[in-house]
Formats: C-alpha cells, structure tokens, sequence
C-alpha cells in the first residue's frame, strides 16, 4: 500500500464495525485497529432497555442499516409500546412508508408530546469515534472511508432483485474493480451510502462485500493468482457474495443469505456458479438476490482457486484458502476500504 497520508477504514456490518486508521510509513500490523460494536447493535440494545422499562421511543436521525435494530422495534411494539420515527429515520426499517405504518410504527415530524426515549439513528458517528481515540492521542484523519451493504431505495418491487440488479450493471459496463468505491458518483438509488456521507461530508463509500472482496486480494497469497483468475467468496454476517475475478475485472457475481448456507450447499452453489449453471431465478427463489455471469466470461478451470473471508467463513468448512489480509481477517473489508481509495486517488 502506498499513499501520502492517513486514511480512516470503517468496515460497518450487522455485528460489528472494523476499525482501521492506516498511516503511512507504519507497518499496517502496527496501525490502530478497533472492532467494536456495530451502530444497529447498538441501536437495538437501546431500544431493547427501553422495551424492559415500559418506555415508548422516538427515533431521529438518518437512514442506517436495520437488521437487529429493526427486530428490536418490532418487539417493543409486540408488548403495546409506541415507537414514533421522523420520515428520515422511518426509512430504515422500509423505504416504502406506508409498510413502516403497516408495521405499527407511527411517522411523525417532531417529537410526540407523550413521554418517550428517544434515540438518534447514524452508521457512523465520527465525534464519539474521535473522542473515543482522543484517550489514546489519536486524531482522526481527513480521508474517511466506510463500506455499508445498501440495498437501494426502491417501492414496490423487491430489495433483493433490485440490489442484484445494481450488481447486474456493474458486471456490464466492465466490471472493474476500481469502480467499486464512490466519492462524488454515488448512485441516486444509495440511499445508505448517502445517509452516510450526510454523517461524514465527503467520505469515500463502498459496499460491504465489495470491500472484503479487495481486502482478499491482499493476502499475497490469492493477490499471486489475481492475474490468473480467482473465485473470492465473502461469507459475511448476513450476505455471501462470490465474485469471479481476473486481472482488474469481475467476470460474475453470486449472492445469497450466509444464514441460508452450510459448507455441502455452499460447496454445491459454488461449484455450479463457475461453470455457469446456476441461475438468477434459483437463486432468488432460494431466498438469495441472485447470480450472473457475462457471456464471453474466462473458461470456468480459469477460476479453480477458491479464495474464502469474512466472519461466518466457517460455513465453508474446507472449500478453499482463507485469506488473511496482513494476518487479520476481521479487517479484510478495512483492508480493502484503503486500497480502493488509493486506486481512486
């Protein structure tokens, strides 16, 4: 890695938040790293105190990642309680409102006059992240780089064809990886990444899985087989993403739900995807987003070295090499994040 400066990484999944601040001319071993808490983990345990103390919530803020933040709202309307959320904040549990009120949720302007909690909706949250390091003597730097899984803002039509729909164009205008980071050129439809950007003005964004994918190729190991051909699986906390990759460019794109996956079925996927006999609608109807692969891809004996990251990649069992970016997994995404700046640079 090479660069003039310090570049803040920040790989946010549903679980966790993977922290890294590179700076050059340190030893990337030796750059300050945290994994902590996710932002809708975190949401999610405070709507759950809420819940225990009887409390209603009001929910402010922006449009963030839901998972666990939204099943917590739904059990704190399970029990009777209210939960109030601003337009801007109802759109992370639907981007669609009418489904948002369908669920009980109640779409306000300003607060409601009744006693409630309220709780302030953002992925990221740069001041807390800086008073946090300010013990340590750290300063945040100005380049900042967060990958979210962004879905797309779409009514009326289902999130998991749209997002694959997003991978669907990227494979056709090329493919390359370089274009897999944003700064100024994010899609409309981004709406997370977006939200993002509203938190921290100017920061560069990129997708979870895209993230990890780069940071694989940092392990020297599966970087040595890039020109070649590779297939690169993130088998993340929610998402499993294959992608065949040679040289600069993404041949095909799989992605399905990591809790829908063990290692035989995973391994039956995969196998298929290379030899390109797995299809959109197999995927979409086993509950995953979907699989394509450009017509005049590379022969499929090209892509017979299986790169495997990401937290749950313990569901491929013995499937492939695990890439281990500068020795740490958990920040492949990080990893990934600075180098996708730096080719953007």
């Amino acid at each position: 890695m090479r660069s003039n400066g310090r570049i803040l990484a920040v790989d946010i999944g549903a679980g966790t938040q993977d922290i890294l601040l590179y700076e050059d001319g340190i030893p990337v071993e030796n750059c300050v790293k945290l994994v902590i808490p996710s932002a809708t983990s975190m949401v999610a345990g405070r709507i759950a105190n809420a819940t225990v103390a009887g409390k209603n919530i009001f929910l402010t803020g922006h449009l963030m990642g839901g998972g666990s933040s939204v099943r917590a709202m739904k059990n704190h309307l399970a029990v009777g309680l209210h939960v109030y959320a601003t337009p801007a904040a109802a759109k992370t549990v639907r981007d669609d409102p009418r489904e948002v009120e369908a669920m009980g949720v109640e779409i306000v302007d300003d607060r409601p006059e009744c006693d409630c909690v309220e709780i302030e909706l953002r992925d990221m949250d740069l001041d807390r992240l800086g008073k946090a390091l300010s013990f340590f003597d750290v300063s945040l730097p100005e380049v900042v780089a967060v990958a979210v899984q962004d879905h797309g803002e779409i009514i009326g039509k289902s999130n998991r064809k749209f997002r694959f729909e997003h991978w669907e164009r990227f494979l056709k205008n090329e493919g390359c990886l370089s274009d897999l980071i944003y700064r100024d050129n994010v899609p409309s439809y981004l709406t997370r990444m977006l939200a993002v950007q509203e938190d921290v003005p100017g920061a560069f964004v990129m997708d979870t899985g895209a993230a990890a994918i780069r940071g694989a190729l940092l392990d020297p190991v599966v970087g040595s087989r890039q020109d070649d051909g590779v297939l690169v699986v993130n088998v993340g906390n929610q998402h499993t993403l294959a992608a065949l990759l040679k040289g600069e460019r993404i041949w095909g794109i799989f992605e399905h739900h990591s809790g829908l996956m063990n290692r035989d079925k995973l391994d039956d996927y995969l196998q298929r995807f290379v030899q390109g006999k797995v299809t959109n609608e197999e995927v979409y109807n086993d509950g995953g987003h979907g699989c394509a692969i450009l017509p005049d891809a590379p022969a499929p004996e090209t892509f017979g070295f299986i790169a495997i990251t990401g937290p749950q990649r313990h569901k491929a069992g013995d499937l492939g090499y695990f890439a281990v970016p500068y020795g740490d997994m958990m920040l492949s995404g990080s990893f990934g994040l600075v180098a996708a700046v730096k080719e953007y640079q």
